[in-house]
């Protein structure tokens, strides 16, 4: 026994790296009662220490703190970036993370160098909650939707604009708002474009509960999966109608799961 362990050992564990955070991905609009419960429960509950990245937006900071602050939570932080030591030093501290709206490609610029989306990245490995509703939920992917795009139609060379995101969730392209704002064909352009990439289109009032390979879906809406990885693309010309064959759509709702390897 003792000398499979040494080999193990001197092999390297193969799920060391495993990731043993979970994701709370909301769509906007309100966040439901039901989700910062579920969340705060998988945090640890009412011992659960907080840290708030109000970067997309920080005129949202102030409501978010009350909103985790009327959890009575054991501390709720609202992180500062122009103070970079003492906001990677509270995230490293915390149980849950949490990201609210305002402009992804603001976010990410906002805190680059700080070492905050590595701090995030090392605690959500280690097994703290990150969740995010609206710009919080888009920068969860790795390729991440990051500014306006023509919503009117599905034309080729029309993809979204494409930044960095924190590549919690890097299997994915995650699309908030999704049928309120009517982004379906934006979605679908950026992953006729990254093939190996599945859009998740995340409706207001809406959440994924997120671990590994699978989701949950929480909330009163509906999320989108719009798969294109065993698709037939046809050759496209910039400018002209886009076309696929054999895209997968499913469109799921609250109670449901869904697993990205299926």
């Amino acid at each position: 026994m003792w000398s499979m362990l040494v080999a193990a050992a001197l092999m390297g564990d193969p799920g060391s790296n495993a990731v043993k955070g979970r994701l709370v991905v909301v769509g906007g609009g309100t966040t439901l009662n039901a989700v910062v419960d579920r969340s705060l429960e998988m945090a640890g509950g009412k011992a659960a220490k907080v840290a708030i990245i109000a970067e997309a937006n920080p005129e949202n900071g102030p409501g978010s703190l009350a909103q985790w602050k009327r959890t009575d939570a054991a501390k709720v932080s609202l992180i500062n970036p122009r103070q970079p030591t003492e906001a990677v030093r509270l995230i490293r501290d915390s149980n849950l993370i949490w990201m609210p709206g305002g402009l992804q490609g603001v976010f990410m610029n906002s805190i680059q160098g700080t070492g905050i989306a590595e701090a995030v990245r090392d605690r959500y490995r280690a097994g703290a909650i990150v969740g995010g509703t609206s710009a919080g939920a888009a920068v969860m992917s790795k390729t991440m939707i990051g500014g306006r795009s023509d919503l009117d139609s599905l034309r080729a060379g029309s993809t979204p604009f494409l930044m960095d995101g924190l590549g919690l969730w890097p299997e994915v392209i995650v699309d908030q708002h999704f049928l309120q704002k009517g982004r379906f064909n934006r979605l679908a352009l950026a992953v006729l474009d990254h093939p190996k990439l599945v859009g998740i289109g995340i409706d207001e009032e809406t959440a994924v509960i997120v671990q590994g390979d699978e989701f949950e879906v929480l909330g009163n809406g509906n999320v989108t999966v719009v798969d294109a990885r065993k698709a037939n693309h046809e050759k496209l010309v910039k400018g002209e109608p886009a076309a696929v064959r054999n895209m997968t759509i499913h469109v799921l709702r609250s109670g449901m799961k869904y697993r990205l390897d299926e």
